[in-house]
């Protein structure tokens, strides 16, 4: 979930990863071996640390942590380090071992902290954006747009008959047809488009560098995939989008929302399933 993990903690990756690990932490020693006394290398014996607590967790990591002091203090002594009291040595590393463990004990502290993030901007159950981020990111949008004169267009999609399913055939069927609608319109999306849970069964898309004539290609495309999967699974839902595509002006995040909202509602009141189109460029 988050970029700066190396490896999530939720899946073990192999042992082979504690072997290259260990080879670093030697390789490391090495090279700091070579350099001699003049070069301070304590902080690069972090890499097979950091890796291994990453993967593995606090107490792989400490093991590691006296691998790496050990190391240090081996390539100091061989090093011919000379201190004004035969103790210094072992004080220095003691500290480095300190040093070492306190970033062990802080990094699962601080993936924890980036996960409970990651989970605070997603919908629980279908796993995509919540509002609240939503709202962030279409702000950010909003605010380049305005900065570098880029289009982009919202889709406000609400499923028509979801209610009655649930009803019908219970929260499981109807939590079911929410996690197929969004694998199905996901699919159908660019790697720079985002998808949202706003709440209930209502969802909105943002479509980046996207005016108006391509977004109605697009979102036409997405609603025939949609319309196809409840086809397939005898789900008597369909869809009401209102698509707005923003091309300039003074707006907020949150007024484009209800401008996109009111133009899906004139679909939900009259027709169903169908898609408005509406242009801000102020």
């Amino acid at each position: 979930m988050s970029n700066w993990r190396f490896i999530q903690n939720d899946n073990k990756p192999p042992i082979i990863w504690l072997i290259i690990s260990f080879l670093i932490n030697i390789g490391i020693g090495i090279i700091d071996f070579k350099l001699g006394r003049e070069f301070s290398f304590s902080i690069f014996y972090l890499i097979p640390i950091i890796l291994v607590t990453l993967a593995f967790g606090r107490q792989v990591g400490l093991v590691f942590c006296v691998f790496a002091t050990g190391t240090w203090f081996t390539v100091d002594q061989l090093n011919n380090a000379s201190y004004s009291h035969p103790m210094i040595g072992y004080w220095n590393a003691i500290m480095r071992f300190g040093f070492f463990v306190m970033i062990t004990w802080l990094l699962p502290v601080l993936q924890e902290l980036e996960r409970e993030k990651q989970i605070s901007r997603m919908d629980y159950l279908t796993g995509i954006a919540n509002r609240r981020y939503f709202f962030e990111l279409l702000q950010a949008e909003l605010n380049r747009s305005r900065r570098y004169k880029h289009v982009f267009t919202i889709a406000y999609i609400d499923l028509d008959g979801f209610k009655w399913v649930n009803d019908q055939y219970g929260h499981l069927i109807g939590d079911r047809l929410l996690c197929a609608f969004v694998s199905r319109a996901k699919n159908m999306l660019r790697n720079t488009d985002l998808m949202a849970r706003l709440g209930g069964d209502e969802f909105i898309l943002l479509l980046p560098e996207m005016g108006q004539d391509a977004a109605k290609f697009t979102v036409e495309k997405i609603q025939a995939g949609l319309l196809n999967e409840m086809r397939k699974n005898k789900w008597p839902v369909t869809f009401s989008i209102g698509v707005l595509s923003y091309q300039s002006g003074e707006i907020s995040a949150d007024e484009l929302v209800k401008r996109a909202d009111k133009l899906m509602y004139t679909v939900k009141n009259n027709s169903k399933n169908a898609i408005a189109y509406g242009v801000f460029d102020q």
